[in-house]
């Protein structure tokens, strides 16, 4: 849509010869000596240096910058809430008043109509990089733990702040990561950790012996009890839960991102910990509801690939687990008892839909939702029927509801002032046949009066059993303002249909996911949303793979693309950080009919010279510590050096931002203006003044 330029002239890459010969196949891997932490090795920190200038330079310079900038910082000022949780009367929520880089949170006294500030990040870090990650109040509302992120690292930090004063306690946990927050009584907490790595490995190297520990407010963390390990099995992690009664703990066993788990309980009160196997193995989804008493009520897959509710009945000499609430044509995708009921939650086409049961199982109606979108973060318990959710869709930012189970009634606790006309925007979905004629899912949205085919960014992620429903986007907005088209494809290798639709998109079968994202731009194209030349295709992560392997594979589809903190390198994605979970949606590399699969689509080994490709700007972080840098890094160097046109390839590299989680807002808004600005350069979109 732009006329040619010539190609750039990038910071030089040094080459080295590194070939090495893996299941009697020849591969090179020239750039490996990018994949060194960039914080200790001085070589790959001029490299992002270099890049970092170059790409920067680039971007500010693009007109269509400025007038995103400003749109996003309108679209992004507006007051959010989070969903609250009660507990001892009180209520504790999220907060952010629109331009703050970190939400606050804040805790209402029964009978008040405003909070006040408990913690507030925003003074963690002089560049508003240090988060508030998960809280938990304590069951009589005195105390919360929370965790602290710091740059964007999967590490966190558990501390505890006290309710009434905003006190915080001397208590201080280290080297947390990936564990949930159970608090036993008002007395202490359940959680997960691993050993302190060794010097200079902390955000490369991978994780074993996740163990749960017991911790004792007022003691120190070198006292804290572990309550729970498998030394036998040391890729094995741990979640620990307790139930609302605080009768049981339950620890969840996974070993990858499979959703199966192992589960154990133990009585509490004892002194003892002592956990008894409710399943030995990972054999199945198990997912804890609650307890009343000696009964509990969990989600499974086992027998129901779109899951169903089964009660466990612990108070005899073995558990008796009955069925309650049978698979259904829908995706559970999750339940809580609040009140008296089973409020549970499907995904029906990858819409929300909220249904009633009581704890025998005995349908008792739907939940009454204020449209069509998606509910999350659903909270409330057994005893006290009232709850709350947060609900949103493409074009409705997330606003929580309050809502009665017994009545099935919800209503909007705290509303939104909205900086946009949702009425002014078309939200459609449909139906697009695959290369292997399945059926797919998409959503298009776009302004109601823009006419003919429009500049258009396909989004997807098809992996790890992860759903993409609706959902609002205030950097979106800034793209649909301007009349651009915003599709979302709800890819297999997804969780929209359970367990079958997660299968047929994984491991052998990932190429799927790449022809059902190539179908999606063949479609927007066909059918008039996008011209040709217009499109661009856009994800994160697992989405990052999955644009780097529909450009290669098809370059000629697409006018630009971003992939985003993508997993890049298939070949060596498991010997860093959480990349060893992988390998069950990917497959083993040191396995060799995985690896020929991984080889076939890895993009950094399939980028095709002498093709011309679309305009490309990937996006990492120097902190990530999820998917590492040395990715994005190995496949920027890959493209720039191959004679792939003249059409920019390059890569902004944030620092102090992580995966995603805890960004600050000001870094939100700078990286999607730059990635905005760039796909609107090269699709033809012309931003709103």
């Amino acid at each position: 849509m732009t006329d040619p330029q010539p190609v750039l002239a990038y910071p030089p890459t040094e080459r080295e010869d590194v070939v090495e010969t893996v299941f009697g196949q020849q591969v090179a891997d020239p750039y490996r000596w990018l994949e060194a932490d960039v914080r200790g090795d001085a070589k790959v920190e001029r490299w992002v240096a270099a890049q970092s200038a170059f790409t920067d330079a680039y971007l500010k310079a693009l007109p269509e910058r400025p007038a995103f900038e400003r749109r996003l910082k309108g679209l992004f000022d507006y007051a959010r809430f989070g969903v609250p949780r009660e507990e001892g009367g009180r209520l504790f929520y999220a907060w952010n008043s629109g331009l703050l880089n970190q939400a606050q949170l804040l805790v209402r006294e029964p009978g008040e109509k405003k909070g006040r500030v408990l913690l507030d990040p925003n003074g963690w870090a002089k560049d508003g990089a240090t988060a508030l990650d998960a809280w938990e109040p304590s069951p009589d509302g005195e105390t919360v733990a929370y965790t602290v992120q710091d740059g964007g690292s999967d590490w966190r930090t558990m501390k505890f702040v006290r309710a009434a004063d905003g006190r915080t306690l001397a208590d201080e946990l280290k080297w947390v990561k990936f564990s949930a927050i159970a608090w036993v009584g008002s007395e202490g907490v359940l959680y997960s950790r691993f050993a302190a790595p060794k010097e200079g490995e902390a955000f490369q190297a991978r994780n074993y012996d996740q163990t749960v520990y017991f911790h004792k407010l007022g003691t120190p963390q070198a006292d804290d009890v572990a309550v729970y390990a498998t030394p036998d099995k040391p890729t094995w992690g741990h979640a620990a839960q307790m139930t609302s009664d605080a009768r049981w703990m339950v620890v969840t066993s996974h070993e990858g991102t499979d959703p199966l788990n192992a589960v154990h309980v133990a009585p509490v009160g004892r002194g003892e910990w002592k956990t008894v196997a409710l399943v030995p193995e990972l054999s199945a989804q198990w997912d804890l509801i609650d307890g009343i008493g000696d009964t509990l009520w969990f989600v499974t897959s086992d027998g129901a690939p779109l899951k169903k509710i089964v009660r466990v009945d612990l108070s005899g000499d073995k558990p008796v687990i009955t069925t309650v609430v049978a698979q259904s044509d829908a995706n559970l995708e999750g339940a809580l008892i609040v009140g008296d009921r089973l409020v549970v939650q499907y995904l029906r086409d990858v819409k929300a839909d909220v249904k009633l049961f009581a704890l025998d199982g005995t349908p008792l109606g739907d939940l009454a939702l204020p449209g069509v979108g998606t509910v999350a973060g659903m909270t409330g318990k057994p005893g006290r029927p009232s709850g709350y959710f947060a609900f949103t869709g493409f074009t409705t930012p997330v606003t929580v509801h309050a809502f009665d189970a017994g009545t099935a009634r919800a209503k909007v606790w705290e509303p939104i002032r909205l900086k946009f006309r949702p009425e002014d925007y078309a939200v459609t979905q449909v139906f697009y046949p695959s290369k292997d004629g399945t059926r797919v899912p998409m959503f298009v949205v776009r302004r109601k009066d823009a006419t003919g085919p429009v500049p258009t960014i396909l989004y997807g992620y098809g992996g790890f059993n992860v759903s993409l429903p609706p959902a609002f986007s205030s950097a979106r907005m800034a793209w649909l303002e301007s009349g651009g088209a915003y599709a979302v494809a709800n890819l297999r290798g997804g969780g929209e249909y359970g367990d079958a639709w997660h299968d047929a998109g994984r491991r052998a079968r990932k190429q799927n996911v790449f022809d059902d994202c190539i179908a999606a731009g063949e479609w927007l194209i066909a059918n008039g949303v996008a011209p040709k030349g217009g499109l661009a295709v856009e994800g994160g992560s697992n989405g990052g793979l999955l644009v780097g392997a529909v450009i290669n594979q098809r370059p000629d589809l697409f006018a630009a693309a971003h992939p985003a903190v993508g997993v890049m390198d298939m070949l060596r994605f498991d010997r860093f950080t959480a990349g060893r979970y992988w390998v069950d949606d990917y497959g083993h590399p040191d396995r060799e009919a995985d690896w020929k699969v991984l080889r076939a689509y890895s993009p950094y080994h399939n980028i095709r010279s002498g093709v011309d490709y679309p305009a490309v700007l990937v996006t990492t972080a120097d902190t990530d510590d999820r998917v590492v840098p040395g990715h994005s890094f190995k496949y920027a160097a890959a493209l720039q050096a191959a004679a792939t046109g003249a059409k920019p390839h390059l890569i902004r590299i944030e620092t102090r931002a992580g995966h995603g989680a805890g960004k600050p807002v000001d870094k939100t808004i700078a990286e999607a203006a730059d990635v905005y600005a760039f796909l609107a350069r090269w699709t033809g979109l012309k931003p709103r003044p």
